[in-house]
C-alpha cells in the first residue's frame, strides 16, 4: 500500500518545485511588457475619462451610451466614463498640466498639437480622416425671421448691431470666429485688389470688434448668452444653431458669403491610457466616432461627417459657400497662432486699439 502511493509522494515536491519556477518566469514576463504593448486587462468595469470642447457635450450624451452598448454586447465588459467640458484651450492646458484624460476631443488641430508636443500623444493620431470627427463653417445666427435684416458679414460693423462671439485666448470655437472674419477680410480685398490685404482685413475685424458684447470663455458660453436674449446676432458654428433649431428653436442661419471650413480633431493620449490600461477601449471608442453609426449621430446634432459614406447621405442638408476657404488659406496652424494670436498679433492689436 505504501509501496503504491511512494511515487506520488515523490513527484508532488517535484511538481510544486516545476510550478514555482514556471510561475516565477511568467512573473517575469509579464512585468517586461514591451514598449508600446499592454498588459492584458481583467474583463471587470472599466473607466474611461475624456476630456473635450465644450460644443460636442451633447452629441456625445447621446454617443457614450451608444457606446457602451455596443462595447457590452462585444465584450462583455461595462465600460463607465468619467467626462470634463471645457473651452478647447482650456481643456488642453489642463491635460499638459495633470488632468488624466484617456481621450480628448478639442476644437482645433493645435489644442492637440499642444498635447502631442509636451509629450502626451505619441502615435500618429492624423491617421484616419486627418485625425479629424467633425466638419462644420462659421456661420451667422439671428433672432427669429432676422429683424436686423443681417446678410454678410460687414452687416455686423454696423451702429446699434450687438455682435457676440467667444474670447479666443480661451476658446478654440473663438479662434475659429476670427480666423473667419479676418479671412473674409483677405478675401474681399483679394477680389477687389487681386491680391490678400492684411490691414484691410484688420480694419474689418476691427469694425466687427467694436461692436461685440461681450467675450464669454467658450463656444457654448456664448451660445447660452445668446439664448438668455444677449446681442442681436451670434458668430458661431452652423452646428449649434442647427441643433437648437432641430429642437424647436427659432434661430436664423445667415451663411456669409466667405467663410472658413471648421475641422475638430480627437486623439487617444497615449501616455494616459498607457498608465490607466485603456488602449483598447479607448481607441475602440475613436474608431466608433469615425464609424457611420457615430457620424450619424453627430450630424442629428448639426456637426458636417467625415466619413464619406454618411457625407453622401447628407450633403443636400449644407449649404456651400461661394467663397468658402480653409485654415491653409491663411497660412495654416503656425502662422496663424503667429499672425494673430501671439504678443504682438493682430487679435492683440484689435483688443488694443492698435
Amino acid at each position: 500500500m505504501y509501496a503504491r502511493f511512494a511515487p506520488a509522494l515523490l513527484i508532488a515536491p517535484a511538481l510544486l518545485i516545476a510550478a514555482a519556477v514556471l510561475a516565477l518566469l511568467s512573473g517575469c514576463t509579464s512585468g517586461n511588457v514591451q514598449q508600446g504593448e499592454q498588459p492584458a486587462q481583467e474583463q471587470g468595469d472599466i473607466t474611461l475619462v475624456i476630456g473635450a470642447y465644450s460644443v460636442v457635450k451633447d452629441a456625445f450624451e447621446e454617443l457614450l451610451p451608444a457606446f457602451q452598448a455596443k462595447w457590452k454586447a462585444e465584450t462583455g465588459q461595462t465600460v463607465t466614463f468619467q467626462q470634463s467640458y471645457e473651452a478647447s484651450g482650456t481643456q488642453a492646458r489642463s491635460i499638459v498640466g495633470g488632468f488624466e484624460a484617456d481621450v480628448t476631443a478639442l476644437a482645433m488641430e493645435g489644442d492637440v498639437e499642444r498635447i502631442e508636443k509636451a509629450g502626451f500623444i505619441t502615435h500618429d493620431w492624423r491617421k484616419q480622416h486627418g485625425g479629424m470627427i467633425t466638419r462644420s463653417i462659421v456661420v451667422l445666427g439671428t433672432r427669429d425671421g432676422n429683424p436686423k435684416n443681417i446678410a454678410d458679414w460687414a452687416d455686423l460693423a454696423k451702429p446699434g448691431i450687438k455682435v457676440l462671439y467667444p474670447n479666443p485666448k480661451t476658446s478654440g470655437g473663438a479662434q475659429w470666429d476670427i480666423n473667419a472674419i479676418y479671412g473674409a477680410g483677405l478675401k474681399i480685398s483679394e477680389e477687389r485688389t487681386g491680391s490678400k490685404d492684411s490691414e484691410f482685413a484688420k480694419s474689418f475685424l476691427v469694425g466687427i470688434h467694436e461692436n461685440v458684447e461681450s467675450l464669454d470663455k467658450s463656444g457654448r458660453a456664448s451660445m447660452a448668452a445668446f439664448e438668455y436674449g444677449v446681442g442681436d446676432v451670434i458668430v458661431t458654428y452652423e452646428n449649434e444653431l442647427l441643433a437648437r433649431i432641430n429642437q424647436g428653436v427659432p434661430y436664423t442661419i445667415v451663411v456669409p458669403k466667405h467663410t472658413i471650413l471648421i475641422e475638430n480633431p480627437i486623439a487617444v493620449i497615449d501616455k494616459n491610457v498607457d498608465k490607466h490600461g485603456t488602449r483598447e477601449v479607448a481607441e475602440a471608442f475613436v474608431a466608433f466616432l469615425h464609424s457611420e453609426q457615430g457620424q450619424r449621430v453627430l450630424t442629428d446634432y448639426g456637426f458636417r461627417p467625415v466619413n464619406e459614406t454618411v457625407q453622401a447621405e447628407v450633403q443636400s442638408r449644407y449649404d456651400v459657400p461661394e467663397g468658402i476657404f480653409d485654415i491653409e488659406y491663411l497660412g495654416g496652424w503656425d502662422e496663424v497662432r503667429e499672425k494673430l494670436y501671439s504678443a504682438r498679433g493682430i487679435w492683440y492689436q484689435v483688443l488694443a486699439g492698435i
